[in-house]
């Protein structure tokens, strides 16, 4: 079953135009000129109920229009789009809920209140019953281990404590699909895999639909099984994220050290990351050149006593993906 479903969903926008100089300035407030821009073009796809998916995309690719349309703060200009069986901008409250949301840069809490008062007046938002409210609640303060700073003004709250927070006020009312946009964004190492272990140990236990936007590889990567890549208001890319560098990586980066003293390293189709005396960190194009031989020719000049191969960073593949487009890469 689909918890979503979008078809040729477009959303245009009228940007005026304004021509340089005081007579430009002048034409622009009593004749304005406007051109269309195309935030989102006619997209397509459907997410299973229980799925995480991450949608990601350079800044300006239509991941937040996308996110506002499906919980019915814009209207699209094209196209359909159900979540839950409901038309978000025509059914929002009665879609909202069953659906969270948390923003990275914009809060739902009070500012100057315990996150405690906030949970209060969101039960009373969703008509949550009081005794499912308290129950709710007190799992909630315990999985995400919010005992210590629930009577806490938020002002007073780290970053990774008020994310949380956040995180856990969108599960109150139990929310069969939950949008994320940017959810661990600022954050450090550890509160960042933090959000991710509770949300991905919610996603296990209720069953809950993820919708991830995200711009960081370790979300995507921990997070979700599939990723829908959008640049320029067009789906580009809709694959499983293990496929991603399966097929649009030509490479391996190989770390080794060595017992041997280092010399200048210089074979074709390969470029040297880094070099230490006893070490050295290649990255090799497999469609120029072979890994074993590479590895074979290492071996051959080195001593070598240990030798990590790995792909590169998911990142760098879904930078080469907006830059250059999804084309796969050669077999060896």
């Amino acid at each position: 079953m689909n918890a979503i479903t979008v078809e040729g969903l477009g959303k245009t926008f009228k940007a005026k135009v304004k021509e340089p100089g005081l007579s430009g300035s002048w034409r622009s407030i009593f004749n304005p000129v406007y051109r269309e821009v195309h935030a989102v073009a006619g997209i397509d796809f459907k997410v299973d109920s229980g799925e995480m998916l991450a949608f990601i995309g350079p800044n300006g690719a239509g991941k937040s229009t996308t996110i506002k349309m499906l919980t019915g703060i814009l209207h699209p200009s094209a196209g359909q789009a159900q979540v839950l069986g409901f038309v978000p901008w025509k059914e929002r409250y009665q879609m909202s809920f069953r659906i969270g949301a948390v923003f990275g840069q914009r809060s739902q809490l009070w500012y100057h209140l315990p996150p405690l008062d906030t949970f209060d007046l969101l039960a009373r938002i969703y008509e949550i019953p009081a005794a499912d409210f308290s129950k709710r609640r007190n799992e909630l303060i315990e999985r995400f281990d919010l005992g210590e700073f629930q009577k806490t003004p938020v002002r007073k709250l780290s970053l990774g404590q008020r994310m949380r927070c956040e995180v856990a006020a969108s599960l109150l009312h139990r929310p069969e699909v939950l949008f994320l946009d940017e959810p661990t964004i600022g954050l450090d190492v550890v509160a960042k895999q933090k959000i991710r272990d509770l949300i991905g140990e919610m996603n296990k236990a209720e069953g809950m639909t993820v919708f991830l936007t995200s711009h960081d590889t370790g979300d995507i990567e921990q997070l979700c099984k599939r990723a829908i890549v959008i640049n320029h208001g067009t789906i580009v890319l809709d694959t499983r994220v293990s496929h991603l560098k399966r097929d649009y990586i030509a490479g391996k980066i190989v770390d080794l050290r060595v017992t041997t003293e280092v010399t200048d390293f210089s074979f074709p189709g390969v470029t040297v990351l880094k070099s230490s005396k006893y070490g050295l960190k290649l990255s090799i194009d497999s469609t120029v050149q072979s890994i074993d031989r590479v590895l074979a020719h290492l071996m051959h000049d080195y001593q070598v006593v240990d030798i990590t191969i790995s792909d590169p960073p998911l990142e760098q593949v879904i930078s080469s993906i907006y830059n250059e487009g999804p084309v796969p890469a050669h077999d060896q």
